[in-house]
């Protein structure tokens, strides 16, 4: 179990990562540019990865690790971004 103040910061790094996720995503939605796409893509996995670190560290006992598959998701959106960036060299 986290303290509360790490439990805390959690929950706020999971929250400005959706509530950016989401301000992307809208500002997408109206102006349908690709590169915001590839970074509201980008922020809503960061979201799901804040979201993994809460379950992970403050609701999952010790014995259960979500290491793996938070990295896998911080990977794939870190991916997304890059591959957006890429792709709008052209």
């Amino acid at each position: 179990m986290s303290s509360p103040v790490a439990t805390i910061v959690y929950f706020l790094c999971f929250a400005a990562s959706a509530a950016c996720g989401a301000l992307l995503v809208r500002s997408y939605l109206r102006a349908r540019t690709a590169l915001l796409l590839w970074t509201a893509a980008c922020f809503v996995l960061l979201a799901v990865n804040n979201f993994l670190v809460i379950v992970d560290l403050v609701v999952l006992p010790e014995s259960v690790d979500l290491q793996v598959v938070r990295l896998t998701v911080t990977l794939i959106a870190v991916a997304t971004l890059v591959y957006g960036f890429i792709w709008e060299i052209d």
